[in-house]
C-alpha cells in the first residue's frame, strides 16, 4: 500500500511539475508503485517516501562523488550559511569563490590560470565557446566564427552548446535556431564510422586522420575544437582508444585552433584520474567543469582558461574588450564552499588512489556479462560504464526502439533496489566514487539479472 503522504506528493507532481527529458504524457500515466519520490539520501543510497532503499547507480545524474549526506560537505555548506549565502561577483569579490579558484588552478591541467564561474555544464560550455570566439576578434584574427566537434557529442542544452552537440533527438527540433559547425567522426570503435572493415587497432586511428583532413581544409574558419576527453557520456559511454585525445591536441596546435575540453561529466575522478585529460597528459586551452565540482551537492560550474587567452580581453574601458557574460549566482558562496570541501576530501581520503582497486573489481565483475547473448559491447573507463544491448550479436543489429529495452531493464533493476538510467539500449553505470566493492557486486548482479530477465 502506498501511504497518503506519497499519494499526495505524486498527485501534486503530476499536476504541476514538468520533468526534464521526459514525455509527460507517459509520466502522468505511471502507476503509483512505479513513480518514486526521493526523500533523503545516506552514503551511496537513496530513500523514497515509502522508506525503500535504492543503491544510487548513476550518482544522481553523474554528480555525487563522496556519497549523500557527507558530513564534511554538509558542514562546509552550513558554516557558509552562517556567514553569507550569496553575494554578487559583479564589482565585488567573495572569500569562497577566491579560495576555490586557487584550488582549481592548482589541481587542473597545467597552464590553466583563470576561472570564470557559472551554474551548469551547459553554461560552462556556452562561456567557453564565447571566450574562444571573442579571443580571435580581440587578437585581430578575422573569420574564425565556427567550431569543430565530434559525432555523437553532447555538450549541453543552451543554443550555443547544442550547436556543437550531435544527438538528433536532443537538437533536431531546434535546428533552425542553431548555427552549423563542423563535425569529425568520434572513435566509436564498436560501430566504427570510418574503417569498420578493419577495426581498432588495425585502423591506426583513421578517425584522427579524418579529423585532421577537416581541420586542414577549414582551420581559418575554426575558432576552437571541443571534445569530451576520453569518454563521450550521453552518446552511450563511448571510450576513445589510446592516443586519440593526444592526437586531437596535436592537430589543434598544428593548425592554431583552440582546444576546449568538456570535462563536465568526466571530471573529478570519474575516469580513474582526477581529470580525464591527465590520461594522455593533455592540457587544453579551455576547460569546462560542473557536475562533480561540488561533490553533487549544489549547482556550480567553472570555465578555466590560460593567461594568454585572458590577456586578449584586457584593455581600456572604452575599447569594450571585456567579456560581456555573467550569471546572477556566479561564484555563489555556498556552491564554492561545497566545492572546496569536495576537493579537500579527494586529498584527505586519497580518493584517486583508492579508486584504482574499485576500477579493477568492476572490470572483473563486468567480464561475465559479455557472454550474455544480447550484450554487444561493454565499455568502461574508471567507474563509467556503458553496456550496449543488441538484438543480434553477430550483426550488431539494435533492438527496435519501440521495445524500450533499456528503459524496461532499468525499471526492473529499480524493483531490485538499484536506480540506473539508460541511454537508449545502453545501460549506464556511474556510481559515486565512494561505492564499496560489496556494493559494486550488488550493482552488477542486479544489472545482470535484469538483462537476463528481459532478453532470455
Amino acid at each position: 500500500m502506498i501511504t497518503k503522504k506519497t499519494k499526495r506528493l505524486q498527485a501534486a507532481d503530476k499536476a504541476h511539475l514538468w520533468h526534464p527529458f521526459t514525455q509527460m504524457k507517459e509520466w502522468t500515466a505511471q502507476s503509483p508503485e512505479s513513480q518514486l519520490i526521493i526523500e533523503r539520501g545516506k552514503g551511496n543510497y537513496l530513500y523514497d517516501t515509502e522508506g525503500r532503499r535504492y543503491l544510487d547507480g548513476v550518482s544522481s545524474l553523474w554528480t555525487t562523488v563522496h556519497g549523500h549526506g557527507n558530513k564534511t560537505i554538509d558542514r562546509a555548506i552550513k558554516d557558509q550559511i552562517d556567514r553569507i549565502s550569496h553575494t554578487t561577483l559583479l564589482g565585488l569579490g567573495s572569500v569562497p569563490s577566491i579560495e576555490l579558484a586557487e584550488k582549481l588552478v592548482e589541481i587542473t591541467p597545467r597552464g590553466l590560470k583563470k576561472v570564470f564561474y557559472s551554474d551548469s555544464g551547459s553554461t560552462a560550455v556556452e562561456i567557453a565557446l564565447k571566450i574562444a570566439y571573442q579571443y580571435w576578434i580581440e587578437t585581430g584574427v578575422k573569420g574564425r566564427t565556427r567550431f569543430i566537434s565530434f559525432t555523437g557529442a553532447y555538450h549541453g542544452d543552451t543554443l550555443g552548446s547544442m550547436s556543437v552537440g550531435e544527438i538528433g533527438s536532443f537538437v533536431k527540433k531546434y535546428n533552425p535556431l542553431i548555427k552549423k559547425h563542423f563535425r569529425a567522426p568520434y572513435p566509436y570503435c564498436y560501430r566504427c564510422p570510418v574503417a569498420s572493415d578493419v577495426g581498432h587497432p588495425g585502423c591506426k586511428l583513421a578517425c584522427l586522420n579524418e579529423f585532421e583532413r577537416i581541420v586542414e581544409k577549414n582551420h581559418k574558419d575554426i575558432a576552437a575544437c571541443i571534445i569530451e576527453p576520453m569518454v563521450q557520456g550521453a552518446a552511450g559511454m563511448i571510450v576513445s582508444p589510446p592516443g586519440f585525445l593526444k592526437g586531437v591536441r596535436r592537430i589543434a596546435k598544428k593548425y592554431n585552433i583552440l582546444l576546449i575540453a568538456d570535462e563536465v561529466a568526466v571530471g573529478f575522478g570519474r575516469t580513474g584520474k582526477l581529470f580525464a585529460c591527465e590520461d594522455e597528459s593533455v592540457s587544453p586551452d579551455i576547460l569546462c567543469l560542473a557536475k562533480g565540482i561540488t561533490g553533487g551537492y549544489l549547482p556550480l560550474a567553472a570555465t578555466l582558461t590560460t593567461d594568454k587567452i585572458y590577456k586578449a580581453f584586457l584593455g581600456n574601458y572604452e575599447e569594450l574588450k571585456a567579456f560581456f557574460h555573467g550569471h546572477t549566482y556566479t561564484g555563489n558562496p555556498l556552491g564554492a564552499a561545497a566545492a572546496i570541501a569536495n576537493i579537500d576530501l579527494f586529498k584527505k581520503n586519497k580518493v584517486i588512489d583508492k579508486l584504482q582497486q574499485k576500477v579493477k573489481t568492476l572490470k572483473a565483475l563486468l567480464k561475465p556479462l559479455s557472454k550474455l547473448d544480447h550484450v554487444g559491447d561493454i565499455r568502461q573507463k574508471g567507474l563509467m560504464v556503458g553496456i550496449e544491448l543488441v538484438a543480434c550479436k553477430e550483426s550488431k543489429a539494435p533492438y527496435p526502439a519501440s521495445l524500450r529495452l533499456g528503459h524496461n531493464i532499468c525499471m526492473d533493476a529499480r524493483k531490485k533496489g538499484l536506480i540506473i538510467r539508460p541511454l537508449g539500449d545502453v545501460i549506464v553505470l556511474m556510481p559515486p566514487l565512494s561505492i564499496t566493492e560489496r556494493e559494486l557486486k550488488k550493482m552488477v548482479s542486479v544489472v545482470e539479472d535484469s538483462i537476463r530477465d528481459r532478453t532470455e
